[in-house]
């Protein structure tokens, strides 16, 4: 199937830039290649590719791969995002997740990593199609109740005392990993599996965190993601 994706690896640095997309074409992946934000707005404006790799630092721009995050992500609330960048402080992941990506790497990261990961996501969109697909889900199957959390996989949408939560993908599928075993400890890697990534246990956090602050932002009182301290994350739908 990766001979039909197509992935957009937007790098200022030409050397780099040739080789991810020289590693991604080798996994059959369809590679576009951008030095600079105008330069990628221009032709995602034409048409979105299927993933897009981005650095933070583009050109004169420090900030211009968080510019072009924010701008993708609210061109479509499903398109995989990674930025890859040498920055590697908190507050540039966390802003990078706030930006809407879906992963957060160093570029010290391994080549088979990164591309575990690209196709880690790619396995969630997959599912998502799968989800909407009648003829693989009974039609109501993809949509889970419990308590004040109405969550449907066919819409990617979350409703939770029926007020929407705005989540992107990555925290769309952790929520519903977490309400499909309402009750349960769900691990880091349990939530990785779930949510179709490939991301390291500070990603994990820092998705929770904002998570919780969405659900926050509709419910002031929400307490329903409990930390189970070792183990990981359960809903409890008893904490309202």
């Amino acid at each position: 199937m990766s001979g039909s994706q197509r992935v957009a690896v937007v790098e200022d640095d030409a050397a780099l830039r040739q080789n991810y997309a020289d590693v991604f074409a080798r996994q059959g992946y369809q590679v576009e290649g951008y030095s600079d934000r105008v330069t990628a707005v221009a032709a995602f404006t034409a048409v979105l590719p299927d993933l897009v790799v981005v650095d933070i630092g583009l050109g004169d721009e420090v900030d211009g791969g968080f510019m072009l995050c924010q701008w993708l992500r609210a061109q479509s609330g499903t398109l995989p995002i990674i930025i890859v960048s040498a920055r590697d402080d908190d507050y540039d992941i966390v802003s990078g997740l706030r930006m809407g990506a879906d992963d957060y790497v160093t570029k010290d990261v391994s080549l088979p990593n990164l591309v575990a990961r690209v196709a880690a996501l790619f396995r969630r969109v997959e599912a998502m199609r799968e989800f909407a697909d009648p003829a693989r889900f009974d039609r109501f199957s993809n949509r889970l109740s419990v308590g004040d959390l109405d969550i449907d996989g066919d819409r990617i949408s979350c409703q939770f005392g029926g007020a929407a939560v705005d989540l992107t993908l990555t925290e769309f599928w952790m929520v519903w990993s977490l309400v499909e075993h309402p009750g349960h400890v769900r691990s880091r890697d349990q939530l990785m599996q779930g949510s179709h990534i490939v991301v390291d246990d500070a990603t994990i956090t820092t998705h929770v965190k904002r998570i919780r602050r969405k659900f926050k932002a509709v419910a002031a009182g929400f307490t329903c993601i409990e930390s189970v301290y070792g183990l990981g994350y359960r809903w409890n739908a008893d904490n309202v």
